[in-house]
């Protein structure tokens, strides 16, 4: 598998509160970045692959509301995720 449990927690560790806080939204922004990466190579390779497309759109879609709920929250800590994936609006 592509997302290991260790690697679940290296994320949460990295931009979360700390290891064992998944519900951290700057956890779970890294996370979801990490698997639309991931989904987004798999549909290079596979054009026709539409359920991964699907699941794709949904993960964007769910990443782009805790940015904006991030966003309103709190502005500086929005910044700073932005910054560390490197994501743009």
């Amino acid at each position: 598998m592509y997302l290991t449990s260790e690697k679940k927690v290296e994320f949460f560790a990295k931009f979360g509160k700390s290891a064992t806080d998944t519900g951290s939204t700057e956890g779970q922004i890294a996370l979801f970045s990490y698997r639309i990466a991931h989904l987004t190579e798999h549909l290079k390779s596979n054009k026709k692959d539409y359920s991964t497309q699907k699941a794709l759109l949904a993960l964007v879609g769910k990443r782009r509301s805790l940015l904006d709920y991030l966003k309103n929250k709190d502005i500086v800590r929005y910044r700073e995720i932005v910054k560390a994936l490197g994501l743009r609006k």
